[in-house]
């Protein structure tokens, strides 16, 4: 499994940019999202800048990553998820079988062609 990682942008220009998280800091090809201000959050994977994130995801996806780590160790990790905890799980609307819940119509065909083709 491929993991990005939030980052908080510190200095840097159009194709680099020193950035901290995850309690390290180091420098980040910024080629795919270009040059970012001082202070932005940023998703990286394998030392690329992938996505500018916005304050309030990147401090989600952070938790989340800290709940993985305490869950591998045998700990408590409930708490990290405190977006997931008080709503019931659903599918993205392509998963779903009743095609009345999803608007997107490239959606509704493939999960019709998903249902008929597990009829047979």
């Amino acid at each position: 499994m491929c993991l990005g990682v939030p980052m908080i942008v510190i200095e840097g220009d159009d194709i680099s940019a020193l950035c901290e998280g995850a309690g390290r800091a180091e420098r980040i090809s910024m080629l795919l999202i270009g040059a970012q201000p001082p202070g932005a959050h940023v998703l990286v994977h394998l030392g690329t800048a992938m996505r500018v994130l916005a304050e309030e995801e990147a401090g989600l996806i952070a938790a989340a990553l800290t709940g993985l780590e305490a869950a591998l160790a045998g700990e408590s990790f409930e708490q990290h998820f405190a977006d997931l905890i008080d709503r019931e799980p659903q599918l993205p609307a392509h998963l779903r079988s009743d095609e009345s819940d999803c608007d997107d119509p490239a959606a509704k065909q493939i999960a019709s062609e998903s249902l008929s083709t597990q009829a047979r």
